[in-house]
């Protein structure tokens, strides 16, 4: 029997999307277009990870396939899945780590969107399954971690705390606040990075940087130092 060039499989994380690693890119492309075309109903309209399998790719070919999944589907890929085990076990642990710096015991979960003019006050760091929309705000003494959109507001180590830090799968917030230092969105328009990103302080500035292995090293170097 011929292999399929191209075959999507869902597991609890998203979507594993397993590529023929004979075929010549461009062909590829049409065969991943034509899959994400004919499958679309289907698949729905979700925010969902994805992770690439059969087949090397450089960084501008996953581009490109992700951009054609985007143009031919309903889905938003929220993030790509390392396939190598070890560097994303390195990458888990290191988020982990410093999401229990506040103190593990302590951190909390909440599940839902928040709406305009709701206001959620935490004593720990929190974690947010869901979005914060526009006009949404909200204040924690630790950590936030956002898995979803961030639209609105978010204050980030009330209590003090420098080396707090906000995550969110979709980074666009009206403000952002660390410790005794603000930052406000640009009044410009701009393309929102279909990724997951970070935003901490450092030298009294805050900087929203891509989500990845290094940069949680480095923030957690710099927090040690």
């Amino acid at each position: 029997m011929k292999k399929a060039p191209v075959v999507i499989k869902g597991n609890k994380s998203g979507i594993r999307l397993v590529l023929d690693d004979e075929l010549v890119f461009d062909d590829l492309l049409k065969a991943v277009e034509d899959k994400f075309e004919s499958s679309s109903n289907f698949l729905g309209d979700a925010q969902v990870a994805l992770s690439f399998e059969g087949r090397e790719l450089t960084e501008e070919e996953e581009a490109i396939l992700l951009q054609c999944i985007s143009e031919h589907s309903k889905l938003e890929v929220v993030c790509v899945v390392d396939n190598d085990r070890e560097r994303e076990a390195y990458f888990t642990q290191s988020l982990n780590e410093k999401l229990k710096q506040l103190n593990s015991n302590t951190g909390h979960f909440f599940k839902g969107n928040l709406r305009s003019g709701q206001v959620m006050e935490f004593e720990t760091s929190i974690v947010i399954l869901g979005d914060v929309n526009a006009g949404a705000q909200v204040v924690s003494t630790g950590n936030v971690v956002i898995l979803g959109a961030l639209n609105g507001n978010v204050y980030a180590g009330a209590s003090g705390k420098e080396d707090a830090f906000v995550v969110a799968l979709k980074m666009n917030p009206v403000q952002i606040r660390i410790g005794d230092v603000i930052a406000r969105s640009s009044d410009e328009k701009a393309e929102i990075p279909n990724e997951p990103q970070i935003a901490y302080l450092e030298d009294g500035n805050i900087y929203i940087d891509t989500l990845s292995r290094k940069t949680l090293a480095d923030i957690k170097w710099r927090n040690e130092k």
